[in-house]
């Protein structure tokens, strides 16, 4: 599945697709967010929004050269440090392949950093062939990798955060026949990597009284464990100012509860996710972010455990499951 920010709709159909099998209604909003409903069918029920970002980062042509050359832009959060000797799909008038291709290293300066301005993309075509295939403004995508590694984690590109969105899809699929006593809204949203663009419309359109956003955070590696958490050990719970206390506190004691193993993790500010405009849209909706520790964010190979992402989509489901028509309890 291959969608960057801005051109999610490759993907969205196929999306909706999976939500239509569970929800009573699925709708694509102006800006591409598709949007699932489950409705309780009781009156002056309260209405939960579940959201996750269905954009991965990539890149995006720039230039096609008379050797047949593509020069490219990126497109989110891309670590130019990665880039160099990728495979890439380049959506031109069909798919093609392609691979970014830089000088060998005793051709460079010692110690000199590639820049992306210095890159380009090869597809194996000389300058007429290749202007035939592709247009400047075609979206490029980093190619898929590996799959499952070792018995429990997987890897590939674009975890972040379609991880996310299979963890809502499994939501809606619990709660297909549960008794419910609030209304459920499962977003996947257009364009975070860009500015969480699309949650700020979904929100604004749907206007939840509560609401859980699902992302990634950085899982432990070799070189980082600052501020990271271990891959296969559980979620997290974000707590800081983006953060509504008293949602994130609900959702501590439902993992105490159903022994779903939850860590905190601590966001002093932004947390840099779509909880940052869910938070803020309208009057305020009462927002809590859950995330899944991911290694090598923003890579062709991020690694996650699937037992992280179930955990997510069991609390969610416990959470709605436990919520009642009364939500006095948000008040501060």
């Amino acid at each position: 599945m291959r969608g960057i920010s801005g051109f999610e709709y490759r993907i969205s159909d196929k999306i909706a697709e999976l939500f239509m099998q569970y929800a009573d209604e699925v709708k694509t909003d102006a800006l591409g967010n598709v949007i699932a409903v489950k409705e309780c069918g009781k009156p002056n029920a309260p209405k939960i929004m579940i959201e996750a970002h269905m954009d991965e980062i990539g890149l995006i042509v720039t230039s096609v050269t008379d050797d047949g050359f593509l020069t490219f832009a990126p497109v989110g959060g891309v670590d130019e440090r990665t880039l160099p000797s990728t495979e890439v799909t380049v959506h031109g008038r069909h798919d093609l392949k392609g691979v970014i291709g830089i000088k060998p290293a005793s051709m460079l300066e010692s110690g000199k950093t590639v820049k992306i301005k210095d890159m380009a993309i090869d597809i194996g075509f000389g300058g007429e062939k290749a202007r035939s295939l592709v247009s400047v403004g075609d979206s490029i995508t980093l190619a898929q990798s590996v799959g499952k590694l070792g018995k429990k984690q997987f890897s590939g590109k674009s975890l972040d955060d379609r991880a996310s969105v299979a963890a809502l899809i499994t939501v809606m699929k619990k709660l297909q026949n549960a008794d419910l006593h609030a209304d459920v809204y499962a977003v996947a949203a257009v364009q975070e990597e860009v500015g969480c663009r699309g949650a700020k419309t979904a929100v604004y359109g749907i206007n939840p009284d509560l609401a859980i956003a699902v992302d990634v955070t950085h899982g432990i590696t070799p070189d980082n464990s600052d501020n990271a958490f271990k891959v296969g050990e559980g979620l997290t719970i974000s707590v800081g100012p983006n953060i509504h206390p008293k949602m994130a506190q609900r959702l501590f004691d439902t993992a105490e509860k159903y022994g779903i193993k939850a860590e905190t993790e601590i966001d002093g500010g932004n947390t840099g996710t779509d909880a940052w405009v869910m938070q803020v849209s309208r009057a305020g909706v009462p927002t809590a972010l859950l995330s899944i520790p991911l290694k090598y964010m923003h890579t062709s190979v991020e690694t996650l455990a699937l037992s992280d992402a179930k955990a997510v989509a069991k609390l969610i489901e416990r959470f709605i499951l436990d919520l009642r028509e009364d939500i006095s309890w948000l008040t501060l």
